[in-house]
């Protein structure tokens, strides 16, 4: 009799997976000096800069710069930017702006990966409550991430931790249509694409070892996206505001492991 092997999301060894939280780390501290250089004023050509400067200072390389002709080493997506937007110096940053910024370096060959969206000076509420929805999103897929589970419950645990924040925020939040997280490695995207929501049950099997980069985008408003002229920026239809979390993260016999950590 035939049988068919299940297939799996791409796995790594142990010793890989300190490499790959060597890169993530690097990615943590660009984020938060891009953080910390936010304020009303800066472009966001400015905290490309910096960015860039960290990930070079560490040893490592931006993934995104010139990754398909991208101009930048950061994603700088504000307010009604869902993802992908250009750092530019056109773009300044004004109080209660809402930022995604989303960060790669390669490190010895091995891919980091993360996003995280924050304020400039005071965010409203609903804004407040839009970029912590999808972070808890993206600590329900993350709790997800064990030995044994298939691509699709990673999906939908996404998807639940969405409706929870729904109830627990009493708004209702759209999960963008058409863009999801997806493996990486030695490589920045890889084979298997992460829908943000969906049935839980199907696609390859997650092994100890198995690296995934999971990032829901929420929106106050509409799940429709358009991509701008400049064959980059991803803008809401109707303009409501976007947030955008991200972390690369592993199986491991322990739960998951977050590649990504931000130095505290």
């Amino acid at each position: 009799m035939g049988f068919r092997r299940r297939k799996k999301v791409p796995f790594r060894s142990a010793g890989e997976l300190d490499a790959m939280a060597a890169a993530g780390a690097v990615v943590g501290a660009a984020l938060i000096a891009c953080r910390e250089a936010a304020v009303v004023g800066a472009s966001t050509a400015d905290l490309d800069e910096v960015a860039e400067s960290v990930i070079r200072a560490a040893g490592a390389v931006p993934s995104f710069k010139g990754y398909h002709g991208f101009p930048g080493s950061i994603c700088s997506s504000v307010n009604d930017v869902v993802v992908h937007g250009i750092p530019s110096a056109d773009v300044v940053l004004t109080e209660g702006d809402l930022v995604s910024i989303d960060c790669g370096a390669i490190l010895d060959g091995w891919h980091g990966d993360s996003a995280w969206t924050f304020g400039v000076g005071t965010l409203s509420q609903a804004d407040t409550e839009l970029s912590e929805a999808t972070r808890l999103s993206m600590e329900a897929g993350i709790a997800a991430m064990i030995d044994g589970a298939r691509l699709t419950d990673i999906s939908h645990a996404i998807e639940l931790g969405t409706r929870a924040a729904e109830k627990e925020f009493g708004r209702p939040f759209g999960i963008v249509d058409g863009y999801g997280g997806h493996g990486i490695g030695r490589e920045m995207h890889m084979e298997p694409f992460l829908s943000n929501e969906g049935a839980p049950g199907h696609g390859p099997l997650l092994v100890v070892g198995s690296t995934l980069a999971i990032e829901p985008m929420l929106t106050l408003g509409t799940t429709q996206t358009t991509e701008l002229d400049d064959g980059w920026t991803v803008v809401t239809d109707d303009g409501s505001r976007s947030a955008h979390w991200e972390h690369t993260v592993a199986v491991t016999a322990d739960g998951p492991r977050i590649l990504t950590a931000r130095p505290a």
